[in-house]
């Protein structure tokens, strides 16, 4: 019998075919991404026709999300340069090409605010231009393209727009890690802002403005005040009444979808080990019922027309690609129109499945297992794969990592350590000031589970990530090297202070929530470096890969380069890979593919690999010139 073939490296990591769809205002048009001439550029076509064209023709790094102008005559787009994340805003008539850079500022990075489909003629931009920490925010018009200040920032980030596209709520962050929900009335620039919700960091992170009723007179957030889970709640301008509009017991609310004339949530979705949906008006089930029987994964509202008759939707799976329908509301009917990869429909894929375990202090923790297709799940080869942030949640989707690594032959293990978002307040608390602390126990006790079921061979075990993940692969490398036999980390900061330190200027307005979180480099310096893989770098003594962009604003490059530095003082294996066209990640699939080609010779090599495989080749990479260095 023939061993079924492994899954090409291009289908899972290399350009998606179509992603990003976008109805128009008219509902009779559709914009996406696709590659065009190996590029991610944006197409259109006719809703129902064949007649799909790019309308952008980006040789270089490509472009990722698109949407409509409001009056439906452009699309825009954002793009940054070499991964500076110093976005640039554009947009281009889809019939004539005409092209326009609308905010054409060096060292600026620029933030879409608001997009009302009834206001057709302008929408909101933010631009750091003044002030490189704050983003005022200002209307551009469709027509010519120009920009027009109508906001002086005050000191507010996640400011929301009302229907009429007049700033009227905001977050003001506060020292102690909190957040004050900020609201004025109606009345332009001048109009004075008023406190309408104050919550102290436990609530922090959970509390978000999300958008007005029709009237102006109550705004929608998420926040966990009052709760232990994340609750959607309306709170009135007048005299500040909450009213919960849904909650939880156990998970925290994850998703809405609501009338667009009305504003008001009709049906609502809560992170589950799947999304949880619930309609929250009995007139409102039969929709969800039908929406459901289109597909049987996971539910999301991607876009819709001005009508609100014509929806688009997209249904996520662990197993496969993501799909694509659009969804007629009068007649409850839809139509396929694409997944986002279809090679890998029918390859085969490992559907992951969820698992839960009790940490060694008591605390219950959740994630997801991905297992081999092949062979027995007896004494496999393990990675434990570290989600970043960490204030997000690995969740039920396509993994192309975990399905990478189970292709090959690993058990792919994802934790959802505390810290993790969507299990309430309590569990994202429990990571406070936990970095390298007990966020890293939850990775070692989910090993232990998994070895105490015979899953994994403990002596073939790494650790591998990216960003956060980066940082948590390097800890185990540092603080429990006798668990792992190798470690990648991807952008992951070696050195809690440094990194705090250099965090871009626009970030500053929340630098309390890492201050009450992780640390405070002027007043926790000998904690935090207890807490950096740099300070016990003499403890590691397995290989590691480390990857990192050239231009990543988030964690500098510096950050690697001292871990890095550590590690050829002490003759310990490694691997140096710098991509000098990057930031945060690998946005070029060239390099993505480049990378996991370094990736999986560098964990066939430590995890044992199978014996039919060849043998890894001695000595580094073969690397382009000029494009990143292996250099040891």
């Amino acid at each position: 019998m023939t061993e079924p073939s492994l899954i090409p490296r291009e289908a899972l990591f290399g350009n998606p075919e179509r992603i990003s769809p976008q109805l128009a205002p008219d509902g009779t048009r559709l914009a996406w991404i696709a590659p065009y001439e190996g590029v991610l550029n944006v197409w259109t076509a006719t809703l129902g026709a064949d007649d799909p064209r790019p309308v952008t023709h980006d040789a270089n790094r490509g472009i990722r999300t698109c949407f409509w102008t409001p009056d439906g005559s452009r699309i825009g787009y954002l793009q940054d340069r070499a991964g500076d994340e110093n976005w640039r805003l554009y947009d281009i008539d889809p019939r004539t090409g005409d092209t326009r850079d609308l905010t054409p500022f060096d060292s600026v990075r620029a933030q879409v605010i608001g997009v009302d489909l009834d206001v057709r003629d302008r929408i909101l931009v933010g631009l750091n231009i003044d002030n490189p920490r704050l983003h005022d925010v200002y209307e551009l018009r469709i027509e010519d393209g120009t920009l027009t200040r109508v906001l002086r920032n005050p000191g507010l980030v996640a400011m929301v727009a009302d229907r009429d596209l007049e700033v009227r709520a905001a977050i003001n962050a506060r020292p102690d890690g909190g957040r004050t929900v900020v609201v004025r009335d109606r009345g332009g620039p001048d109009a004075p802002w008023r406190p309408l919700l104050e919550v102290g960091h436990e609530d922090g992170l959970s509390t978000v403005p999300l958008r007005f009723d029709a009237s102006g007179s109550r705004l929608l957030l998420t926040t966990s005040a009052g709760a232990n889970t994340t609750r959607l709640v309306w709170i009135a301008l007048a005299d500040g009444a909450m009213e919960v509009v849904a909650e939880h017991p156990r998970h925290d609310v994850t998703s809405m979808i609501g009338e667009r004339a009305s504003r008001k949530p009709t049906m609502i979705a809560f992170a589950g080990a799947r999304a949880q949906w619930h309609a929250l008006d009995p007139a409102a089930q039969p929709e969800l019922d039908a929406l459901r029987a289109l597909d049987d994964g996971d539910l999301r509202l991607v876009s819709r027309d001005r009508e609100d008759t014509v929806w688009l939707t997209a249904y996520d799976h662990s197993g496969g690609p993501t799909r694509f329908y659009t969804y007629h509301r009068p007649t409850k009917t839809g139509t396929y129109l694409f997944s986002d990869r279809p090679a890998l429909e029918g390859a085969g894929l490992t559907p992951i499945e969820p698992f839960e375990f009790t940490a060694r202090d008591g605390l219950t923790i959740h994630g997801y297992l991905t297992f081999p297709t092949r062979g027995p799940r007896r004494d496999l080869p393990t990675v434990i794969k570290v989600h970043g942030g960490p204030w997000t949640r690995d969740s039920w989707r396509l993994d192309s990592e975990a399905q990478w690594l189970a292709d090959r032959g690993y058990l792919c293990v994802q934790v959802n350590f505390r810290g993790s978002t969507g299990y309430g307040k309590d569990f994202v608390n429990a990571g406070d000031r936990e970095w390298g602390g007990r966020m890293h126990d939850d990775l070692i006790d989910a090993l232990d589970w998994t070895i105490a079921r015979g899953y994994t061979d403990p002596a073939l075990v790494g650790i591998y990530g990216g960003s956060y993940g980066g940082y948590a692969a390097l800890v185990g490398a540092a603080f429990t090297p006798d668990r792992f036999r190798c470690a990648v980390d991807v952008v992951g900061p070696s050195s809690l202070a440094t990194l705090i330190e250099g965090i871009p200027a626009y970030w500053a307005p929340t630098i309390a929530q890492m201050h009450t979180r992780v640390g405070n480099p002027e007043t926790d310096a000998d904690f935090l470096w207890s807490r950096s893989p740099l300070s016990r770098v003499d403890d590691i003594r397995i290989p590691l890969l480390i990857v990192h962009g050239a231009n990543d604003p988030r964690v500098k490059q510096s950050e690697s380069e001292r871990i890095v530095e550590a590690l050829r003082a002490k003759g310990i294996p490694h691997e140096y890979i710098v991509f000098p066209d990057e930031g945060h990640g690998m946005a070029r699939p060239e390099n993505r593919l480049r990378f996991y080609e370094a990736a999986e010779r560098f964990l066939a090599t430590h995890l044992a690999p199978r014996p039919d495989d060849p043998a890894p080749q001695d000595g580094p990479l073969s690397w382009p010139e000029g494009d990143c260095l292996v250099p040891y």
